[in-house]
């Protein structure tokens, strides 16, 4: 009962996550496209303080959309805020963490291969480990680097790169690629919560009062939500890693996320660039031949087991054996295994055709090292070779 009410949290929650994921994400898009598109205004509304404007026609109508230099000369009304699609977001994906994680700590956070670690030990790394990145980036934004857009992206994605490794060093190989992730995303929820919102409502009390605006309120916000723009599509690609055991499980998982964060931010900036009128499609040809590279990588230094040369295999009963021992806890109808309410992915492997239903990718995971999961059921080398070769010549 407690693995069904689990199942149906990670649902929930999962769901919650993406959608709210979807607005916020689609409204920093939105935003950076609406600031770098922005024209010069008529004389008429500059006289008013408007500092670019904006048309548009979507669904039938026509808009027009004017940003001040600094605000109006009267708050309006009605003034429409942007946050809590980015509290939600970070708040869903916390409690995912938490449910998939770290209630699920022995199944997917821990490999005693790295690190032999007790439940809450592995927890509370997780935590320091997203509470120290957050801190780390918090501290770098503040400092004059912030003003050399350059030099201090190469200085974040150094430190991301660290991140990757420590994870890899700390985590299993799921649970590390998770948690780079949920630094990123503490990263941009902050960047809101802590930069963002304290500007937004800073230019809110000058107007009140009547006076103007400080410029540098605007433009830190302005910096923090450029970000935020830059790291969407490293933290999308992170959110769907996990159905991509190729990536994380890669001998050198940590240098394959380390290449998706800087070629998926690099070709962001195309974009961004292309949205301020500047067309440099070279940009995305380089990120195109990097992703391809990548994959050459990933092919030539993998590190998989494969079918031994006139070997003759084991039978049937003693492969089903060493099946039934390392792999049917969690791939059965009913599973033993801690946290599994119904067999992963719905691959049952409790019977010999089962495992022939299966048997293409049974041997590409069990190949890989991807299976058992972290290799909590403790298969042994000669285990996995018996049982590749044995389905190799099935």
């Amino acid at each position: 009962m407690e693995a069904i009410f689990l199942e149906w949290l990670n649902l929930f929650f999962r769901w919650f996550h993406v959608i709210t994921g979807v607005a916020w994400i689609g409204a920093s898009f939105y935003f950076v496209w609406l600031d770098n598109s922005l024209e010069n205004p008529p004389q008429w509304k500059k006289d008013k303080g408007i500092g670019g404007d904006l048309w548009a026609i979507h669904g039938g109508g026509f808009y027009e959309v004017a940003k001040y230099k600094l605000g109006p000369e009267q708050m309006p009304t009605n003034l429409h805020w942007f946050k809590w699609e980015a509290y939600t977001t970070w708040l869903t994906g916390m409690a995912l963490l938490w449910i998939v994680y770290y209630v699920g700590a022995e199944s997917y956070l821990i490999d005693t291969s790295k690190l032999a670690l007790s439940p809450w030990q592995a927890i509370g790394l997780g935590i320091a480990f997203i509470v120290g990145g957050f801190t780390v980036y918090e501290l770098l934004v503040k400092t004059p680097l912030r003003h050399n857009g350059a030099i201090f992206g190469l200085t974040l994605f150094t430190f991301l790169v660290f991140l990757c490794w420590l994870a890899d060093q700390l985590f299993s190989d799921r649970g590390a690629y998770i948690h780079v992730g949920a630094v990123i995303g503490t990263i941009m929820a902050g960047n809101v919560f802590f930069g963002i919102m304290p500007s937004q409502r800073a230019l809110v009390e000058a107007v009140n009062k009547g006076e103007a605006p400080d410029p540098s309120y605007g433009a830190f916000a302005k910096l923090r939500s450029t970000h935020n723009n830059y790291l969407t599509l490293p933290l999308i690609f992170i959110m769907i890693s996990n159905h991509y055991p190729m990536t994380y499980s890669h001998e050198y998982g940590w240098v394959v996320l380390s290449a998706i964060i800087f070629i998926t931010g690099f070709a962001r900036h195309f974009f961004n660039l292309r949205h301020r009128g500047e067309f440099k499609p070279l940009i995305l040809i380089l990120a195109a031949f990097m992703l391809i590279a990548l994959a050459g990588f990933m092919a030539y230094t993998k590190n998989v087991v494969t079918p031994s040369d006139n070997t003759i295999a084991i039978a049937d009963t003693e492969a089903m054996a060493i099946i039934q021992s390392r792999c049917a806890s969690c791939h059965a109808a009913v599973p033993s295994q801690a946290g599994f309410a119904s067999a992963p992915a719905g691959v049952a492997l409790e019977s010999l055709d089962e495992v022939d239903m299966h048997k293409t990718k049974l041997i590409e995971v069990t190949q890989s090292g991807y299976m058992p999961l972290a290799n909590m059921t403790k298969m042994t080398d000669l285990e996995r070779q018996q049982v590749i070769d044995w389905l190799s010549q099935r």
